[in-house]
């Protein structure tokens, strides 16, 4: 596939794992990951009720996976602590070239 959809790729790959190292963070800090229901901006804005919280633990906002939508976020997670997955161009489960599924447990 072309130039452009490996980059997009690449670039869900680089911000998932992004994602894992503050998540760690957030965990030492607070003592647990984010709940679904506080998702991943519990990295930028602290969740209500949540002690020992040091964030923000992103410099700036969540952001979208490549194709513009939000990262899937799974606590606790069906492949490891937490699951993260972009569902890549179609936005559908599954799929192969660049309707690959991107995700933290690969």
């Amino acid at each position: 596939f072309s130039n452009v959809d490996r980059a997009r790729q690449t670039t869900a790959k680089v911000q998932i794992s992004e994602f894992e190292t503050v998540l760690d963070l957030f965990r030492l800090d607070v003592g647990r990951y984010p709940t679904v229901a506080e998702g991943l901006q519990a990295l930028r804005v602290n969740p209500s009720g949540v002690s020992n919280w040091d964030g923000p633990y992103l410099n700036k906002q969540v952001p979208l996976d490549p194709w513009d939508r939000t990262y899937v976020y799974r606590y606790p997670g069906e492949f490891g602590d937490f699951d993260i997955l972009s569902l890549g161009a179609d936005g559908e489960a599954g799929g192969e070239s660049e309707n690959t599924d991107i995700v933290s447990w690969q």
